[in-house]
């Protein structure tokens, strides 16, 4: 065998091992591949992932700032009663607010009566009284409640008496008349904007469900 052919064989040898070793290192590709990606890392994927169980209290924080201490008190509440809720407090205090306002105004204090602290009542009763000695007459629409807010919380660990504040924006028409049917104070056409503070209270933890209104505040 002559030397350009044994040559030959040896290139082609030296040929054949290096393409073995470049499909080893680069693997194999069939026709156009675009480059490879680098994977994200999986805490990447899960970077959006909102965890429910140990946070926060939705019935609590709709209402008032998380960590406050109107929350930590609402949550004091909770723990006594797990099934007392904040927003229906809310909304209960809301229809609360127009029947005792139109109860008010309209001198109906028996239908009002069991949603009042003693004292309260005793101060509606004098108002009215006061008013029915002048021989005034109320006529009043309720229009709706503008804004409620829950403004304060405070409950006593040792008693389980709990009193909730709230700020309420109403509107409605009020008319005064005299004993003669003459308008006095007010206009049937228009609309007046009354803003009230009140506090209801109620022991947490006892089958009575009922709050009582215990303080009034303009």
């Amino acid at each position: 065998m002559n030397s350009p052919i044994i040559q030959l064989l040896v290139l082609a040898g030296i040929a054949i091992f290096l393409i073995l070793r470049l499909k080893n290192v680069l693997g194999t590709r069939d026709g156009f591949e675009k480059p490879r990606v680098p994977e994200q890392p999986e805490k990447n994927a899960r970077q959006g992932f909102e965890v429910i169980e140990g946070g926060p209290d939705r019935d609590i924080t709709d209402h008032v700032p998380e960590d406050s201490p109107q929350a930590q008190e609402l949550a004091a509440m909770k723990r006594v009663e797990p099934s007392f809720s904040v927003s229906q407090f809310v909304q209960g205090a809301r229809g609360a607010y127009e029947m005792i306002v139109m109860g008010f105004e309209r001198g109906n204090l028996d239908e009002i009566q069991p949603f009042l602290a003693e004292d309260v009542f005793e101060t509606f009763v004098d108002v009215v009284a006061a008013r029915e000695d002048q021989g005034l007459q109320i006529e009043a629409e309720f229009i709706g409640v503008r804004e409620t807010t829950l403004q304060g919380v405070s409950f006593d660990k040792d008693t389980n008496r709990a009193e909730i504040t709230m700020r309420f924006v109403g509107e409605l028409t009020s008319v005064v008349r005299d004993k003669d049917g003459e308008i006095v104070e007010g206009s049937p056409s228009q609309v007046k904007r009354q803003k009230d503070t009140w506090t209801f209270a109620r022991s947490m933890g006892e089958d009575d469900p009922n709050w009582l209104l215990v303080a009034t505040d303009g």
